[in-house]
């Protein structure tokens, strides 16, 4: 135990005590020092440097030669990890590229250094063992909170988990440097089996709406039914305090359960995924939404409030970045600083008080993507995939509630959106051959000059036709990039239909791809973080009124069918189209005149 009110001196005085320990308990064996923060990991270091060298052995961590000391430094681009790195003490963070962490990971794998010193993720991430744990400290500075706040026990155990390498130790060893306060606490749960609570109550809102939108929930008996089979009631009965109830007989615990589930059931209603009737309980678009996406209530509820028939790019970019699957993005010490800075170099302007909100900073790595910006660290490369990677699934979701409401623009723009996540690109801005790896200023001034815009024209044109359109430029690149993209052939037929004296038109949609070479649907999108299949929605509306009728989505290798049925209310086929549009591609639009298609066919609504 540590005494000291400041954090950061508490720490440092902790660093003499690990160095003992290490010369104690592990003086030739790998040791992990678990950390707080990446800032401690390089102090943490350098004192122990500074310990090695008072004892007249620097390189007491070090177990290479020279020479191959040297050729790894070259690697490394980490200044500070070049500098430790020379002493046998390796640092790993979020804050290091992948190479120099990789290049860390395997020095220490294979006892090239003794020493790792690392944040608390690497407990969770990647496996790598050691003879001695070392914790330096229970606490992280929340950027949410504000304020320091205690490692989970489940973190701590992971991290105490650490200690003791399969096939070479006995026995592990673990030390963990606590401030005083807290030292009888976690004496008492080392030495004692520390219970396990639930976390349903926090989460039940999304849960109890899953249920209703499958069916194992129609009314309240059912929900009470649902909650009598959870960890969370057997912990009820065996530790009610810690749920705020007085006791555990039967009418008191009826009775919180009720409470429990009809505050439930009335946030749900208020947010617009459920209907109540006097008994009853039945899902509605938004809660079945939610449901398919494993989105929360909250941020399906804000997507109903929000969207609307016109909505325009900008507000669906502020819509997304507000979801609350982004309320746990990190926002660290200082980062407003870099939010900033951030928010002078991008399109559109975001609240300048808020610059310390995770919705703020992912709506500007969202715009710093599209504008391809240069990001200020490399937490915010990381911060940018887990945000792009939780994106899709929410801008799918603000889709199917633009489609299931009608609303032809505001769909096609949400589209648009998913497009320029998936390519880095501004869908209104840039020009969409810039998808083209090969594509520079001065082919695509030539393009430009010859009247294209889009990759589809290029896929149009025979290597003759693109060789003369391109002038001195290789065609043979070009000609390779183009077939990476597909090349979409759409045949289409009305056919009319009586079922019970009730008359429908059926649209038959057959889809082939042309280029016979490409028979893989892996998408194209180098700057998006993961590997993704191409899909491909066929929307059904009236570009006159802005209406969308039908809506589905279809993916295929080689060649696949649909059908549509028009609405039965049609009187007229005017302004009536059926748009291909592609997930993963910008200008990729397909728009196909149902109105032509029904003369050609002389069929009348």
């Amino acid at each position: 135990g540590y005494p000291g009110k400041y954090y950061c001196p508490r720490m440092n005085s902790m660093n003499k005590p690990a160095y003992a320990a290490i010369c104690t308990h592990s003086p030739t064996k790998p040791v992990l020092i678990f950390v707080s923060s990446r800032r401690q990991t390089r102090l943490t270091a350098l004192d122990l440097i500074q310990f090695a060298a008072s004892d007249e052995n620097p390189r007491q961590f070090l177990s290479m030669a020279e020479e191959e000391l040297q050729m790894i430094l070259y690697q490394i681009m980490d200044q500070n990890l070049r500098h430790t790195l020379q002493f046998g003490i390796g640092l790993h963070h979020a804050g290091l590229n992948d190479k120099d962490r990789s290049v860390v990971e395997e020095l220490f794998a294979n006892n090239k250094i003794q020493v790792l010193v690392c944040t608390s993720t690497l407990a969770w991430g990647v496996n790598l063992p050691a003879h001695l744990v070392i914790i330096k400290g229970t606490e992280y500075y929340d950027g949410k909170a504000k304020r320091y706040v205690d490692f989970p026990i489940t973190d701590i155990l992971q991290m105490m988990g650490r200690a003791g390498r399969p096939q070479y130790d006995q026995h592990g060893k673990a030390v963990i440097l606590v401030h005083e306060p807290k030292k009888s606490f976690y004496k008492k749960f080392l030495y004692e089996p520390f219970p396990v609570e639930s976390s349903l109550r926090e989460q039940l809102h999304d849960h109890i709406n899953a249920e209703i939108v499958s069916g194992t929930i129609c009314n309240k008996e059912d929900a009470v039914h649902y909650l009598s089979w959870t960890y969370l009631f057997r912990r009820l009965i065996v530790n009610p305090a810690y749920y705020g109830l007085e006791s555990t007989d039967d009418e008191m615990l009826s009775s919180y359960l009720s409470r429990l589930l009809q505050s439930t059931f009335e946030d749900l209603e208020d947010s617009g995924c459920i209907k109540m009737t006097e008994d009853n309980v039945e899902p509605i678009m938004l809660g079945a939404i939610a449901s398919q996406y494993y989105l929360s209530y909250l941020t399906v509820s804000m997507f109903g409030s929000n969207i609307g028939p016109d909505t325009s790019l900008e507000v669906f970019l502020h819509i997304l970045s507000g979801a609350s699957e982004y309320d746990e993005l990190p926002v660290r010490h200082n980062e407003e600083n870099y939010n900033e800075a951030l928010s002078k170099r991008v399109r559109y302007m975001v609240d300048e008080n808020r610059l310390d909100d995770p919705h703020v900073k992912a709506n500007l790595l969202f715009q710093a993507h599209f504008s391809q910006v240069d990001l200020p660290i490399s937490d915010y490369v990381t911060d940018l995939k887990s945000v792009l990677d939780q994106s899709i699934r929410i801008i799918q979701a603000m889709i199917d509630i633009c489609a299931n409401s009608g609303w032809l623009s505001s769909s096609i723009i949400c589209m648009h959106l998913l497009q320029m996540v998936m390519q880095g690109m501004w869908f209104d801005q840039d020009s969409a051959l810039w998808m083209l790896p090969c594509m520079n200023d001065d082919l695509a001034g030539l393009l430009k000059k010859r009247g294209i815009s889009k990759v589809q024209q290029l896929l149009d044109l025979s290597k003759a036709e693109l060789q003369d359109v391109i002038g001195n430029f290789p065609a043979s690149k070009l000609y390779q990039d183009l077939q990476r993209f597909p090349c979409i052939q759409l045949n289409l037929k009305l056919q009319k239909k009586d079922v019970d004296g009730q008359r429908s038109i059926i649209l038959h949609i057959k889809l082939q791809k042309t280029n016979s070479k490409r028979n893989i649907s892996r998408a194209f999108a180098p700057k998006f973080p993961k590997v993704k299949d191409e899909a491909w929605w066929l929307v059904l509306g009236n570009t006159y009124t802005a209406e969308l009728y039908a809506l589905k989505r279809v993916s295929f290798s080689d060649r696949s069918s649909a059908h549509m049925e028009l609405p039965s209310n049609l009187t007229t086929f005017q302004g009536l189209k059926l748009i291909l549009v592609s997930d993963c591609y910008l200008s990729f639009e397909q728009e196909h005149s149902i109105e032509e298609l029904a003369e050609s066919q002389q069929l009348i609504p």
